[in-house]
């Protein structure tokens, strides 16, 4: 195992590529891109260097996307390519040997269940995920202020659902109150979150909520574990897998806590495909993805983008990925040519070599590397050999993998799904306790010594006129319902004109609309 405190080796290069090629742990935090065609070794580069960070005792995050990096947990097997490959980059003492894994699975089928609640997700997020328009995502806020400013906790699908539902029977008064709520809009986001049930979502969209903390743990030899996303499933619905990614990435910049430039970064967190982040992102979206990536290094987390093209990531992004890693990019057609002309020019020249024509005729399991040297600054160009892993190349069998759950620092935790009193719930109480006062009101209305103001207003007079009520006390804290209303319509009604009424402190949400916790 490398030295906790030593750089990260990431191949060699120079002449006859001999040279190591080290990522410095003190730069880990300045994030990173990992770019290259299909077939180019992008995958098990990101393997080596969750092996390196994992070593440094860093925790490390990343997703399988195809289901063959689950192979990390187990040690690897020695084969001529990988041990001629070691001895040609001088890589002395090359063994085999697993990670620590955690297994991880948004659907709770090959890994720990990952759960949130929507209030942690917040309605900018949710809008992400439901592919919302301004009107509808304008809706999804009403229904979250409401439902922050009332003590309505929105957990699943069921209770953002019944604030809906409570939106449309009081479209009147709280469109008043918040603006302009459509009935076409709440029957639009409804289908929608049906999509994203059909999805799976209900399985993420529940308690208990992921404690990040989960993703930062250390093995008893002080190696990092590396929490493994199965992403295979996920992956059908990419507009989810890049919102969930998102939230979790805004999770940990709200919530750690600033510490500067650390010698070794916090967390390290891979972000696979990552084009997915920013295809059709509102510019509001992107703006707010390059805050948290500019901030987030000082909680000591990197953030590394696995994607096809660099042009995949916006320039404003782009920019603060300070250690790259550049597979061979093919230019059959004149945009890629354009596309790797571009990717050159990003790099420190290098006078041994084009750096364009080498971009396109490195082989795999070769790049062109640079990373952060001396006062961050960027290293000139190096055609790299890429050092082989140690754990395993490709997927881990179903059994190996159940075992490596068993033995998991969180097993247990996260299996069984809670139903907490929530949003849902409250509103039906509510509604029970309003449609009981109206029924007991209506009871008295008909006793025989019943002076109700209604039978006045019903009444009329033998010219045809209506009669006058008498003056009636009303008791302040009783509504009675009138004719026309059901219990629930009354219940309704008198709540939606208590709405902003409360006392208590609205929640309070960080940059990305999810909720700050414990604030």
């Amino acid at each position: 195992m490398q030295d906790q405190n030593g750089p990260v080796l990431v191949g060699g290069g120079g002449e006859g590529q001999t040279v190591p090629q080290v990522l410095r742990l003190g730069y880990g935090n300045r994030h990173g891109l990992i770019a290259g065609a299909t077939g180019t070794g992008k995958t098990i580069t990101m393997q080596i260097l969750a092996e390196e960070f994992s070593n440094a005792g860093v925790p490390v995050f990343l997703t399988d996307i195809k289901g063959d990096v689950g192979g990390m947990a187990m040690a690897g097997t020695p084969k001529d390519f990988l041990e001629r490959r070691a001895a040609q980059i001088g890589l002395d003492g090359y063994g085999y040997q697993g990670c620590p894994v955690i297994f991880w699975d948004f659907f709770g089928e090959h890994g720990h269940p990952v759960r949130a609640t929507m209030a942690e997700v917040g309605p900018l997020l949710l809008s992400r995920m439901l592919d919302l328009t301004e009107a509808q995502e304008g809706v999804i806020n009403v229904a979250f202020r409401i439902a922050d400013d009332e003590g309505l906790p929105i957990l699943d699908l069921k209770d953002l659902r019944a604030i809906l539902n409570f939106l449309g029977e009081n479209q009147r008064e709280i469109s008043q109150r918040y603006g302009n709520v459509t009935t076409a809009s709440i029957g639009a986001i409804q289908r929608k979150l049906l999509v994203l049930e059909t999805q799976g979502a209900v399985h993420f969209f529940s308690e208990p909520a992921l404690d990040l903390s989960d993703f930062m743990r250390l093995a008893p030899d002080g190696r990092g574990y590396v929490s493994i996303l199965h992403a295979e499933r996920l992956m059908r619905t990419p507009q989810l897998y890049a919102t969930f990614l998102l939230w979790l990435l805004s999770q940990l910049f709200e919530e750690l806590p600033e510490v500067g430039n650390p010698d070794k970064p916090k967390l390290v967190f891979f972000f696979d495909e990552a084009h997915l982040l920013f295809n059709n992102a509102p510019r509001a979206l992107v703006e707010k993805i390059e805050r948290v990536a500019r901030l987030i290094r000082s909680k000591g987390v990197g953030v590394y983008f696995v994607t096809q093209n660099p042009d995949d990531v916006p320039d404003t992004v782009l920019g603060q990925l300070g250690n790259r890693i550049q597979h061979a990019l093919r230019a059959f057609t004149a945009r890629d040519q354009q596309a790797l002309r571009r990717a050159a020019q990003t790099y420190r020249p290098n006078p041994r070599f084009d750096i364009a024509d080498t971009i396109r005729d490195v082989g795999v399991g070769e790049a062109v590397t640079s990373f952060r040297e001396d006062k961050g600054n960027p290293g000139m160009a190096e055609r790299t050999l890429i050092r082989p892993p140690a754990s395993a190349i490709g997927p881990i069998d179903d059994g190996a993998r159940r075992m490596v759950m068993l033995q998991s620092p969180v097993a247990g935790k996260y299996e069984q799904m809670v139903d907490s009193d929530s949003a849902h719930e409250m509103l039906a109480r509510r509604a029970e306790a309003a449609a009981q006062e109206a029924q007991q009101a209506l009871g008295a209305d008909h006793g025989p010594d019943a002076d109700s103001p209604r039978e006045f207003n019903a009444a009329r007079r033998y010219d045809g006129g209506r009669a006058r009520a008498p003056r009636a006390v009303r008791t302040p804290a009783r509504t009675p319902a009138r004719r026309g209303d059901s219990p629930v319509d009354a219940f309704a009604k008198s709540f939606a004109r208590q709405l902003g009424s409360r006392s208590g402190q609205a929640l309070m949400r960080g940059v990305l609309g999810g909720l700050l916790k414990g604030r």
